[in-house]
C-alpha cells in the first residue's frame, strides 16, 4: 500500500546492554536505518529501561539516527532533554500525553521529527486529527513494556486504516510498527502500509544479522 522504502529501526532493548557501542557498531554494518532507543518509567508500562544519560552516552558511540520510543507518563516534561541528548525522533504516546499538541509543538522546537505511538487496543481514529502536524505514526504490534513478545495480528487492520487516512489526507507520513516483527510478520505490516519496521530480539539473536535485516527489508 505503500511506495515507501521499507526502514529497519533496531530497538537496543534487544541488546547486550553491557557491550552498547560493541553492538551499536554492529547495527552499522548490518545496515540498520535507525536505533530504537525505547524509554520506559515504570509507571506508563510496567518496565523500567534507560533514560536520558544513556542517549547522551550511546549517541557518541554511533552515526545512526536515534528514534526515541517514549513510553512515560508526561512526556512533555521530557522531550526537550532527549532532544538536546541526541534525539532525531521523538514519539510520544497519545495515551500519556495530557497536551499532544504541545508534544508535537516541543519536539519541532527542539529539532526532532515528532511521532505519535498508539497502544494495541487505541482506535486508529485516534490519531486521525494529529497526521497532518506529525511526521510519523507508530503502532504497538504488542503491548508496550516489555521486548520479545508476540505479534498482535489484528493491529494491521489499524495500519491499514492509518495509511489510508493519510492517503486521503495527501500525507506522506511514516507508519512504524514495533512488537513481534521478524521474518514472518514483516510481510503483513508491509502490505497494509507500514515502511518503518522495528525490530529488537529478531535481529540481535539472529546468527547473521545483515541477513535478518534484509530479511525485513
Amino acid at each position: 500500500m505503500t511506495g515507501k522504502n521499507i526502514l529497519v529501526s533496531a530497538s537496543i532493548l534487544g541488546c547486550d546492554l553491557a557491550n552498547i557501542e560493541s553492538e551499536l557498531k554492529r547495527l552499522e554494518k548490518a545496515n540498520v536505518d535507525y536505533v530504537h532507543f525505547d524509554v520506559m518509567d515504570g509507571v506508563f508500562v510496567d518496565n523500567i529501561s534507560f533514560g536520558i544519560p544513556v542517549l547522551k552516552s550511546a549517541k557518541t558511540k554511533t552515526y545512526l539516527p536515534f528514534d526515541v520510543h517514549l513510553m512515560i507518563t508526561d512526556p512533555e516534561n521530557y522531550i526537550a532533554e532527549f532532544a538536546r541528548c541526541g534525539a532525531d525522533i521523538i514519539t510520544f504516546h497519545l495515551e500519556a500525553a495530557k497536551d499532544v499538541k504541545k508534544c508535537i509543538e516541543l519536539c519541532k522546537k527542539y529539532g526532532c521529527k515528532a511521532g505519535i505511538s498508539i497502544k494495541p487496543n487505541t482506535p486508529a481514529s485516534e490519531v486521525f486529527e494529529y497526521l497532518d502536524m506529525i511526521d510519523m505514526v507508530l503502532v504497538m504490534t504488542v503491548e508496550p513494556g516489555f521486548g520479545g513478545q508476540g505479534f498482535l495480528a489484528f493491529t494491521l487492520e489499524k495500519i491499514k486504516e492509518i495509511r489510508q487516512k493519510a492517503d486521503e489526507l495527501g500525507l506522506d507520513i511514516d507508519i512504524q510498527v514495533d512488537g513481534g516483527i521478524t521474518d514472518k510478520t514483516c510481510s503483513g505490516v508491509k502490505k497494509n502500509g507500514a515502511n518503518i519496521l522495528v525490530a529488537g530480539t529478531y535481529l540481535f539473536k539472529a546468527d547473521d544479522m545483515v541477513k535478518a535485516v534484509e530479511s525485513l527489508k
